[in-house]
């Protein structure tokens, strides 16, 4: 009865399968839990804003949210959009209390939706020591973001893909990392003879139609994270774990 509200913030987008993507994960997330009261906002472009939902939240009562970044890595706006849009609003709404959950990946549940994903698109598991992967991912200029997709990438090479190469849909990475279309030329190159791309982004929107233009010579084109079954339990888990530590928190809003 007094469990906290989960608000799950997602970037928003232009785009409105964005925000029908979003909005069908949190009603995944809402399948997994009866009872759970999740709420969504948007830090952009679609309504309603973050702002918005923990303004109508307080007005209701509500004492505790746990806000979860829909984010797969922290990057710049885990670090500093959202921090400071949750700071300003514990500022207006002292009575209300907001912790910050942990960004999204890495995680095993995260591995498996991409998985998922490559599996609807046909491929099969006898199929990976003979198919090249791209990990294509939005992009980031974070040293820290990009370490997490390049440790990703490592770790699927284990998993019998006979290569994998992490990619940007947005401009090279100081890393180095290849937009798409590079990385599934080099691939080409290395005489793969099947490569298929797997997005890392959750919905659809301009970069994740970056990616899909970019895998144009591939064989095999993922859909998006979505609604995947895991990726609804993986909210959950990071809503049970708690808010980023008090220190990081203060760190990236200050």
């Amino acid at each position: 009865m007094n469990a906290p509200v989960l608000l799950v913030i997602a970037h928003g987008s232009r785009d409105p399968r964005h925000a029908a993507t979003v909005h069908a994960l949190t009603a995944r997330v809402r399948s997994l839990r009866p009872g759970l009261r999740v709420e969504t906002g948007f830090l952009d472009f679609n309504a309603p804003s973050v702002p918005r939902v923990l303004e109508r939240l307080a007005a209701q009562g509500v004492r505790e949210v746990v806000a979860l970044p829909l984010l797969l890595t922290r990057a710049f706006h885990a670090k500093s959009d959202i921090p400071t849009v949750l700071r300003e609003a514990r500022t207006r709404l002292p009575r209300l209390r907001v912790r910050q959950a942990e960004v999204l990946g890495p995680s095993p549940l995260l591995n498996a939706a991409l998985e998922r994903r490559l599996h609807e698109a046909g491929v099969r598991p006898g199929d990976r020591g003979s198919t090249g992967l791209v990990l294509a991912s939005a992009g980031s200029t974070d040293p820290e973001a990009i370490a997490v997709i390049a440790e990703i990438a490592r770790e699927l090479r284990h998993t019998g893909w006979c290569s994998v190469r992490p990619a940007f849909a947005s401009a090279t990475s100081p890393t180095g990392f290849p937009r798409t279309e590079d990385a599934v030329r080099a691939l080409r190159d290395e005489g793969v003879r099947r490569v298929a791309v797997a997005p890392y982004v959750i919905a659809p929107g301009r970069l994740p139609d970056r990616i899909a233009a970019g895998a144009a010579g591939a064989d095999v084109l993922a859909g998006v994270l979505g609604p995947a079954p895991e990726l609804a339990r993986l909210l959950l888990a990071r809503y049970d774990g708690g808010s980023v530590p008090a220190a990081r928190t203060a760190a990236l809003s200050a």
